[in-house]
């Protein structure tokens, strides 16, 4: 090892040490403590992981904080969220309206630690002269995006790493007042980023003030519950439908809505049902992920299901299958274009239905790379539509929204209680249409029929590359825009549309929007939250029979997915 290296080493492990001095956390200081030894060994495998924790902080942006669990600044820990907590704080303060006292509702889920990071936050916001009340219980995200507008707080933060691996936990914020309780956009995160980086520079954590918080009480579920059970009317039938939570938080608050609405409980995925931060059954905690609805199929078969219904752990995501005689399992999870264009179809029909004189009124917004079918619907109906950038603290900004959602799952169907996505009013949304078909005689694969017949065939389809490296990304997004393609699986490209300094309303970011002659489209982006390149593909088809068009669209599907991987690879 050269005399550098050791200098480096020596550096690190006296930024390690001064971070052990104020860990109250005995399970990453043991942890630390080790790393440190073994580097003082000469463990140069120790050395690169030393290096990993301290030589970069995790950045906080608008998707707030999100990593592993394990000590030093780029991990999540008690040290980490203690300083974020108080350059939250800072800036609550900073922006407070003259002669008021900010204040913060905070919620977290069964994630490991989420309880603990919870109860630091409120300590360390109470002391700093914020009001700060905790729910009452792990509770999912909705709620608490709930809660910050019916506390009328100055801002909400939510413990949860969502679907990311067990050993994740996050860190997301929300702002009350004129944001209606959507998730923080730039400016506000490099705000709050800055605030936290000086505090991590001038304060030892041990040294912040600590003060008392409030706790909520079970009114504000309650009150969550009663208003999310009114996205549906009286069901006209009672289909059998399964249900998980994914070792997540949603079921007792999915039960209480459903009870409310009228409708009969599901049958269980009975190993899945209660909150496990080990997740046991699966390998990643997400509805997406190959297998990791496979229990629920298994139920599905055993009783006769009509519906599965499920959601990721946090509760903000749901996933959907129906029957299907063609599947190995009997069953087909829905893609969330699917599960989006159905729901944006009976937002529209809601909306038509209670229309004045005028028309009906409001806006369907969707992300950049989700199914270009909504604009087609908010077309049919006379509706306004919004693309946005990915994230619902976009999505949930489009002005007279009634309905958003994005591929990944997520689903707004109710703007005027919760701003953002929301798992269980959407499954509450979507049984609810289940139900009504089951009463005329129909099932959701016949209306799915008719959204083709209606609207044409929206197929789409999604790569996504897991790297270990995040410079790979860079790379494949540098190479296409040096040497754009000139064709993808044979179909001709009419314009490559780079967002990287803006187009049109979007502010910039990092996609590639390709456009195809025929109509189809490839979006190309780095993932927001994990580490991955994902290309989003879509194809269309309007002629023919439903048969005909779902064959032609997912042909230009697969000749999409074959010709980007060759281009990312």
């Amino acid at each position: 090892m050269s005399q550098t290296d050791d200098s480096r080493d020596a550096e690190r492990i006296a930024l390690a040490e001064a971070w052990l001095a104020q860990d109250p956390d005995p399970e990453t200081v043991a942890e630390l403590t080790s790393i440190v030894e073994a580097v003082r060994s000469g463990d140069s495998a120790a050395s690169a992981e030393l290096a990993d924790r301290f030589d970069q902080r995790l950045a906080f942006g608008t998707a707030g904080l999100r990593g592993e669990i394990a000590a030093g600044p780029n991990r999540m820990n008690r040290v980490l969220v203690a300083q974020a907590a108080a350059g939250l704080a800072v800036h609550l303060v900073e922006h407070a309206t003259l002669g008021q006292t900010p204040s913060i509702v905070i919620g977290y889920d069964g994630r490991k630690n989420s309880a603990v990071f919870a109860r630091d936050t409120a300590e360390i916001m109470a002391g700093a002269g914020v009001r700060a009340i905790l729910l009452p219980r792990l509770l999912p995200t909705p709620v608490l995006a709930f809660a910050v507008r019916h506390f009328d707080v100055s801002a909400g933060v939510m413990v949860t790493a969502s679907h990311n691996p067990p050993n994740d936990n996050g860190y997301k914020v929300y702002l009350g007042g004129d944001d209606h309780g959507s998730q923080i956009v730039a400016p506000v995160d490099a705000e709050i980023a800055a605030q936290i980086q000086r505090i991590a520079d001038t304060a030892l954590v041990t040294d912040l003030p600590r003060g008392v918080f409030e706790t909520a009480s079970e009114t504000v579920v309650d009150e969550y519950i009663r208003q999310t059970a009114e996205v549906a009317a009286p069901p006209a039938a009672q289909p059998r439908v399964v249900y998980t939570a994914m070792h997540g938080v949603g079921w007792q608050t999915m039960a209480s809505v459903l009870a409310a609405a009228g409708f009969e409980a599901p049958q269980l995925v009975q190993a899945q049902i209660e909150p496990d931060p080990a997740f046991p059954t699966v390998s990643f905690p997400n509805p997406e992920e190959p297998g990791a609805m496979d229990l629920s199929f298994a139920r599905a078969r055993e009783v006769g299901a009509e519906l599965i219904v499920a959601n990721d752990p946090d509760a903000d995501r749901l996933a959907i299958a129906i029957p299907d005689p063609d599947a190995e399992s009997g069953y087909r999870r829905l893609s969330g274009n699917e599960v989006g264009l159905v729901l944006g179809w009976q937002a529209a029909e809601r909306a038509a239905a209670v229309a004045g004189d005028s028309g009906p009124n409001g806006a369907l917004a969707c992300s950049i790379v989700s199914s270009p079918g909504l604009e087609a619907i908010a077309k049919a109906y006379d509706l306004d539509f919004e693309a946005t950038l990915t994230g619902f603290k976009w999505i949930s900004r489009a002005p007279a929204l009634i309905f958003g959602f994005e591929e990944a799952l997520g689903y707004l169907v109710n703007p005027g209680t919760v701003r953002d996505k929301d798992g269980i009013s959407a499954g509450l949304a979507f049984l609810s249409l289940a139900a009504q078909l089951k009463a005329d005689g129909r099932t959701v694969a016949d209306h799915l029929d008719d959204f083709v017949e209606r609207f044409g065939c929206h197929a789409s389809g999604q790569i996504s590359i897991r790297v270990t490296e995040l410079s790979r990304i860079g790379e494949v997004m540098a190479r296409l825009r040096a040497e754009p393609p000139a064709t993808i699986g044979g179909i001709r490209v009419e314009r490559i549309e780079d967002l990287a300094e803006g187009f049109g309303e979007l502010p910039p970011s990092d996609v590639l929007r390709i456009v195809l002659e025929g109509g189809g489209r490839v979006m190309v982006r780095p993932s927001g939250t994990e580490p991955k390149l994902k290309v989003y593909l879509d194809a269309v088809s309007d002629t023919g029979t439903v048969a005909e068009r779902r064959a032609a669209a997912s042909a230009a599907v697969a000749a999409l997915d074959a010709g980007m991987r060759e281009l990312v690879a």
